[in-house]
């Protein structure tokens, strides 16, 4: 007989690589970044444009992603 425990921890193991594989299946933004953010004119530090694409600063985009814009 299987443990409830178990199958507990075998579906929310299921539900995080689903999560993993969605995240990973997106587009990610390619090109030139910005040197200020397109929403609040702040720069973008180094480190972050130099990923490519970038055209918002983090506390912006983090507003954006959560649904606040």
């Amino acid at each position: 007989m299987v443990c409830p425990f178990d199958r507990a921890q075998a579906l929310e193991q299921r539900q995080r690589d689903q999560a993993i594989a969605a995240a990973l299946a997106q587009v990610r933004p390619s090109g030139p970044s910005l040197t200020h953010c397109e929403d609040c004119d702040k720069a973008i530090p180094q480190a972050r444009q130099a990923l490519g694409g970038m055209t918002r600063c983090v506390p912006c985009q983090t507003l954006i992603e959560k649904g606040f814009r």
